[in-house]
């Protein structure tokens, strides 16, 4: 992405020397790109000023997040890993261990071992000290039935304590709902700065984008642009994917998903009834429920719920939930978000352990498989270490990006005023008939994208009146 002087500018240094030039009116009627051009270099421009510092801090807490992958197998391997037995014992034995070193809760959701080495996870909601939001998570040796330990875990992803403060810092600083708008606003930013980046990258001249035997900042425009070009890909995956779940824009989003008929599906958990079903607290060692009151029916028990589930082809890795209420039923799903995605779930009646409900990713909605495999290539688990690579490079990318667009703004600005901003007026050499749909379209986007539109309704009124104030204290227009 680049900034360039605009042709209205002061008289350029050596450093600008050679950049194409718009031509007056009275030589040559220029193109509707040509007069769009100024335009898009003075929104670029104050808009990587102005929010390049909320991209920067999600662009190194998003580094970080890249590599909390592979910490958290480092950081906490006694927990995640055991060595290998011989034969796994039932999944209620292994849940009778969990309950018998952590009594506190409710069971919420049980995670089998999915691999010979690693552990099953118990997640127990409802415990003290633990986030409402969060689970305590008690690793189990899936061989022997020792309890490994157990560490709050938080969101579909499993992510224990050290990647969940990553998510946290790179989601909202740690503030809540109010740091969330960081994230938003930012998103809500890349794409256009991304955008005008490239619509004044690929107006230059193809002999002003080489790099060798260039100094100054002729270099740092050609090595921002350069990298902006190869970057700008991902920034616009990481924009869009990022904008899903905001607050403003991600509900629109959803709406407008909803309204299409696109919403992502869930599997039916309600059951033909049985009465006296109670939470899997109370169940026993082999995973039935103990009829605490009378008139409580037996339940299946969750070795024969994972057996169905592993008849209608629901291969590990998979998450059993218990029901909720009487009236529920079990709900077993694939876990897995690295590809392929394995996303099916089942429901699972408690008194019967027969299929209630079955749902395929296959059936999803084209938008919900989409939204799901975006929003995992974004936080980094659809291709695995892989995909945390390439999140890492294009975070690596947006600092050099930013620090590079700095740096121009420091050495634009030598010999005059610090960082010499771009002149106003630009729109009035956009012809009408390009104006009118830029304006409508900029007026639907900020409609749905709020940390878009209202920041630039402020920043163009705040233009305008400036605009007026210096036309009325020199006597003409600025340039």
């Amino acid at each position: 992405m680049s900034v360039e002087p605009p042709t209205t500018a002061p008289p350029r240094t050596a450093d600008d020397a050679g950049e194409p030039a718009l031509a007056p009116a009275s030589v040559a009627a220029p193109s509707a790109l040509r007069t769009l051009r100024p335009l898009v270099l003075r929104l670029h421009f104050y808009a990587g000023v102005f929010v390049a510092p909320f991209l920067l801090v999600a662009a190194v807490t998003g580094l970080l997040y890249a590599g909390s992958f592979q910490a958290e197998k480092i950081v906490y391997a006694h927990e995640l890993t055991v060595p290998v037995g011989d034969r796994k014992l039932p999944i209620s034995q292994q849940v009778a261990a969990a309950r018998k070193a952590h009594p506190e809760g409710t069971i919420s959701a049980v995670r089998p071992s999915s691999q010979p080495e690693a552990t099953t996870r118990v997640l127990l909601s409802g415990v003290k000290g633990t986030a409402a939001d969060h689970t305590l998570a008690v690793f189990v040796d899936p061989y022997t039935g020792r309890v490994r330990g157990a560490l709050e875990q938080y969101g579909s992803t499993g992510a224990l304590p050290l990647r969940t403060w990553i998510d946290e810092l790179h989601r909202d600083l740690h503030l809540g709902d109010i740091g969330r708008l960081y994230s938003e606003f930012g998103a809500s930013w890349l794409w256009v700065i991304t955008g005008g980046g490239l619509v004044l990258w690929f107006g230059r001249r193809r002999t002003r984008r080489k790099v060798r035997g260039t100094t100054g900042r002729r270099r740092s425009l050609t090595l921002h642009g350069t990298v902006g070009v190869w970057a700008a890909g991902g920034l616009f995956f990481l924009s869009a994917t990022g904008l899903t779940w905001s607050t403003y824009a991600g509900a629109n989003i959803g709406d407008l998903r909803e309204a299409l008929g696109q919403s992502t599906p869930s599997v039916t958990a309600t059951s033909s009834g049985h009465e006296g079903h109670g939470s899997m607290a109370g169940m026993d060692m082999n995973g039935t429920d103990r009829g605490s009151h009378s008139g409580a029916r037996s339940d299946v028990g969750l070795d024969a719920v994972l057996k169905t589930a592993r008849a209608e082809g629901l291969s590990d890795p998979v998450e059993i939930v218990p029901p909720a209420d009487s009236s529920s039923a079990y709900v077993v799903r694939q876990i897995q978000r690295s590809w392929p995605e394995k996303q099916d779930s089942i429901a699972v009646d408690p008194a019967t352990g027969k299929v209630t409900d079955v749902l395929r990713f296959s059936d999803y909605p084209v938008l919900a498989k989409l939204t799901r495999w975006g929003i995992d290539a974004h936080t980094g688990t659809l291709f695995g270490l892989a995909n945390q690579i390439a999140l890492a490079g294009l975070a690596l990318a947006l600092i050099l990006l930013i620090l590079w667009g700095y740096r121009m703004w420091w050495q634009r600005g030598r010999g005059s005023a610090f960082g010499r901003p771009t002149p106003r007026g630009a729109w009035r050499q956009v012809p009408v008939y390009v104006l009118v749909p830029c304006v409508a379209m900029v007026a639907v986007v900020g409609y749905y994208v709020p940390l878009l539109g209202i920041p630039l309704a402020v920043f163009l009124a705040v233009d305008t009146l400036l605009s007026r104030i210096t036309r009325r204290r020199t006597g003409h227009s600025p340039a």
